[in-house]
């Protein structure tokens, strides 16, 4: 299976005032989304993460993808430091992808887009970064955990929702 998720913000309390994420601290929302990773995305599963995994204060980023079942796949959002695009744990690191999932073209970013590539051919923007406040464009979905109920999410559950459509 391949996921989906973004914006994470492990370590970062910004997230608890900002975002109103449902936490009274830091500890208990670092440990839900890592719960909650590890119930969906299994140790052979592919997972992209599409930007702000964790504030540079949090420390090893490579501790913390170690406790996260998957394959990851950074791509590389505003709050990423060198110390989390650096991290060994990560099968790979860009700031852009295309790639094909289910005779889908996808095209992820960390940043929403107003026009993508081949958008009038119905392929399919994946970001980040708007926490879930932006109106989605036709064929536009935020995979950050603020728009996916704290949890990755794969393609299929996306279309199937109406958002997007």
């Amino acid at each position: 299976m391949i996921y989906f998720t973004g914006d994470t913000h492990f370590a970062d309390s910004r997230v608890l005032r900002i975002d109103r994420r449902p936490f009274p601290d830091m500890a208990s929302h670092d440990v839900t989304l890592i719960q909650n990773w590890n119930e969906i995305v299994g140790p052979q599963d592919d997972i992209w993460h599409l930007g702000d995994v964790m504030s540079f204060r949090g420390g090893d980023c490579d501790q913390l993808l170690s406790m996260l079942n998957g394959r990851k796949h950074l791509i590389v959002g505003n709050n990423d430091p060198s110390t989390t695009t650096e991290a060994t744990g990560w099968a790979s690191v860009q700031h852009y992808k295309e790639m094909m999932l289910d005779d889908h073209l996808l095209i992820l970013c960390h940043y929403p887009f107003r026009t993508w590539n081949k958008m009038v051919k119905k392929s399919i923007n994946l970001h980040g970064h708007s926490h879930g406040r932006l109106k989605p464009l036709p064929r536009q979905y935020d995979v950050g955990v603020d728009a996916q109920g704290l949890r990755p999410v794969s393609l299929d559950a996306l279309l199937s929702t109406k958002s997007g459509l």
